[in-house]
Formats: structure tokens, sequence, C-alpha cells
């Protein structure tokens, strides 16, 4: 997958990781950039066309499907976090909260725009997953799950797609330096770091982009004596 002149539809447009993709697309030559925000009044980026699309609302997503009918390219970028273990006393009504945003509304996503990037010559899907999709170390437990979900609707829709040659690229990371990890002290990668090594990768035609230090070393680890999404014991 080619990025200049690629069209190109980013959800969660508006900061972060979307909004670093969405520079980074436009100095690689992108053709057209559609930049999706439930709010598309937050969209400040000179040079994308701001795009209605709360990813769960299903008329926003039928609207961005007959807008966005020239796209190549699909990033599924949008996400929510929240901090907290499965036995916390609100935790069903957080993970459903979580699921609705990190991984139905992926699928819905590739569901709506699979058919589009057939019709353009197969393109690509990007989803943006973490290194949380391998582990779960319970302090953002809703989170880790929906990843790990949203990890294997990847890996099947790199099956499903495969006829029709769309690519599909998984992106794993961990702490990136955003709103959604401000309140970690932790080690964090810039989101722009991030999103160079997953475009390069995209381009490359992988099919999985590890963009950091510890997503490396935690996939490496899954085949160790003691793997590493189980807990580290000195």
């Amino acid at each position: 997958m080619k990025i200049k002149d690629a069209v190109v539809l980013v959800t969660g447009a508006n900061r972060g990781l979307g909004l670093a993709f969405t520079r980074e697309l436009l100095a690689r030559g992108a053709r057209k950039i559609y930049a999706g925000a439930r709010d598309p009044a937050t969209i400040v980026q000179p040079g994308v066309q701001p795009l209605r699309l709360d990813v769960t609302n299903a008329n926003d997503l039928a609207a961005a499907v007959e807008l966005a009918s020239d796209v190549t390219l699909v990033i599924n970028n949008a996400g929510i976090a929240q901090l907290g273990g499965f036995l916390g006393a609100d935790s069903e009504e957080v993970t459903r909260r979580i699921f609705e945003t990190n991984f139905f509304a992926m699928l819905g996503m590739s569901k709506a725009f699979a058919p589009i990037l057939k019709a353009n010559g197969g393109g690509a899907l990007l989803n943006v997953l973490s290194v949380a999709s391998w582990i779960n170390r319970s302090n953002m437990a809703a989170y880790a799950a929906s990843k790990a979900a949203a990890w294997s609707l990847t890996n099947s829709l790199r099956n499903e797609l495969l006829n029709q040659q769309t690519q599909v690229m998984a992106l794993h990371m961990g702490f990136v330096d955003t709103d959604l990890a401000r309140d970690f002290d932790a080690p964090k990668t810039s989101a722009e770091d991030i999103v160079k090594r997953a475009l390069d990768g995209l381009e490359a035609g992988l099919d999985e982009v590890l963009a950091d230090d510890i997503t490396l070393k935690v996939k490496q680890g899954m085949t160790a004596a003691r793997p590493s999404y189980l807990p580290q014991v000195s």
C-alpha cells in the first residue's frame, strides 16, 4: 500500500495519534484525507476534510460511507480507555462501553468500508491496537480485553479480505505521549514516531508493526518458559 495519492479515512483524527496520522499522511503525499471526529469542528489540521463520525453511531457511519466512497485506506484509530479491574463495582458497564468503541466500532467500520476498498482496487485497513492485546495487568482490564478482541478481529479480517487483495495491518505499541496516556507515569513514545513506523510498515506490506521497545520485548516473551502474559515473579 502506497501513501502517495491514497485517499484515507482516519477515525479519531482530532487529537493524539489520529492527528499525528493526518499530518504524516499529508507529508507523504496522500491525495485526500477524511478526518473523522464526533465533532468535526474539533478538526483543526489544514489540508484535510473534516467528517462527522462517531464510530459508535450507525447513522454517522452510513453517512461516512456515502461521502467517502473513494477511500483506499481506512485507519481505525478511534479508541477509549478507563482505569480499573474486572472486579470493580462498575466493571460490566465499563467493559461494554469500551468494547462498543474499541471492538464493535472497528468491526462496523471494517464491514462498511470493505466493499469500498474492493471497488477501489483493494487498498488497506490499518487497525490501531496495543501491547495490551497480549498482556493484561488489570489496571486497565477492559481496555486490554477490548484490544485482545480487536487483535483477533484483525487477524480474521486479514484472512477474509485476502481474496479482494486488501492489506490488513495491526499496529501494536505501548504508552504513547497523548492525552489518553497522560495519567500514566511510564516511558512513552511520541505519536509522531509511532505513526512513521506504522506507515513505513504499511508501505512495506507488513501484516503487523511492533512500534516500540516494550512491544518487541513482550511479543518475544510470549514463548518464554514463563510467558510475558503471565505475572512475572522474581
